[in-house]
């Protein structure tokens, strides 16, 4: 006989359901959420693949370009740019303004301002604009002028020892013939700080307004200055100077192509302007390598011009003699003659103007040097100081 089996016995515990339903939930949760990022991949991977390519910074030319630039035979490529109409010509429909100014310290103050875009003016303000900004305020872009810088005395004044105790003058505290005047007085044992007033070695140097400067020389109210051309063959011929220092003298050649040669002229570009209207600098270094061609192949026409633009700028003209002397110390090229800037910043330190930085950057040359390519000529040097 068989005995039939008992059916199996199933049993519930409590709470066993409840956790197979989260178990339940949390699995089908799981695969939603691997279903979701699959999708998101995929789409990510589609937009990536169809995305555009990251665009430049849009930059267009400028309306306006304002440039500023000093009364001096030294700025004769400006003066030659504005007269023979070069800068306009090439510039196009962007429109020129003009600033004309007396030393370089306030040329550049109204270039970071923005009250002007471009300047021609000594290296020395460029320099220390530059290691103050941290790189950010300025690009030197091409030469201008190199000579033309003399220290002219009274005629008593025959040594470096015999400045002790005397005052001179330069066109403002700062520029490029003040740090000159600084660097070299100290390299004599002469001291000029504040702090030195009154002492036995010491010499006074007033930062003066060039024709004021003239002014005081001839009352014997001032004993000499450094000054860029023509004022000091002004101080020269007009007033009875004599000349203690020729700039020239103290460059020996060996950070330029050869003796004698030192920036006395530079052309600067607002960082933030050359950032946003490239074309537009580039059409002004145009019409500035124009203008340096045409001083070299015309100085028998050269004075005249520059005459007529010293009158615009300056409100007359130059005698013949005066402007005759100026300009046969002075040669203009477009090489900004960078390997004298690492100098020119230690000159400056020396003379409390500064401090010591690396001026890596503070030169943009490729603009230039296009224009120098395209129109046969030879292109120009950065000194490791920057792009070429």
């Amino acid at each position: 006989m068989t005995i039939p089996k008992k059916p199996a016995t199933i049993r519930i515990v409590a709470g066993d359901a409840p956790r197979r339903r989260r178990r339940g939930l949390e699995i089908s949760l799981l695969a939603a959420l691997v279903l979701l990022i699959g999708a998101g991949a995929a789409v990510a991977s589609v937009t990536q693949k169809n995305a555009p390519a990251p665009t430049a910074a849009v930059t267009t030319p400028a309306a306006t370009l304002k440039l500023g630039y000093f009364g001096n035979v030294t700025h004769a490529p400006a003066l030659i740019g504005l007269q023979q109409g070069f800068f306009q010509k090439d510039l196009g429909a962007t429109k020129l303004s003009t600033q004309v100014f007396n030393a370089g310290p306030a040329a550049v103050e109204a270039l970071n301002a923005g009250a002007i875009d471009a300047a021609y003016l000594g290296p020395n303000p460029a320099i220390n604009s530059f290691v103050k900004s941290r790189g950010e305020s300025l690009r030197v872009i091409a030469g201008a002028a190199s000579g033309g810088a003399q220290l002219v005395v009274q005629p008593s004044i025959r040594t470096a020892a015999d400045l002790k105790g005397k005052v001179l003058a330069t066109p403002q505290l700062g520029g490029t013939q003040d740090v000159a005047l600084r660097s070299w007085l100290g390299r004599q044992g002469l001291k000029t700080g504040q702090a030195d007033a009154g002492a036995p070695d010491a010499v006074t140097i007033n930062p003066t307004d060039n024709a004021a400067a003239l002014k005081l020389f001839q009352d014997g109210k001032l004993d000499g200055a450094w000054l860029p051309e023509p004022w000091a063959s002004r101080l020269v011929l007009q007033a009875g100077a004599t000349v203690l220092v020729d700039e020239k003298d103290l460059w020996d050649g060996s950070l330029t192509a050869k003796p004698g040669q030192f920036p006395t002229t530079i052309l600067v570009v607002n960082k933030n302007f050359l950032d946003q209207h490239p074309e537009t600098v580039r059409t002004l270094l145009k019409g500035h390598v124009e203008s340096v061609q045409w001083l070299r192949q015309n100085p028998a026409a050269a004075a005249e011009v520059i005459n007529t633009g010293l009158t615009t700028a300056a409100g007359s003209a130059l005698p013949a003699d005066v402007l005759s002397r100026s300009l046969s110390g002075l040669s203009f090229t477009d090489d900004p003659l960078a390997g004298t800037y690492r100098k020119l910043l230690q000159d400056g330190v020396d003379a409390g103007t500064t401090k010591s930085a690396d001026l890596g950057g503070i030169v943009n040359l490729g603009p230039l040097n296009a224009v120098l390519r395209d129109a046969g000529l030879p292109a120009v040097s950065a000194a490791g100081l920057g792009s070429q």
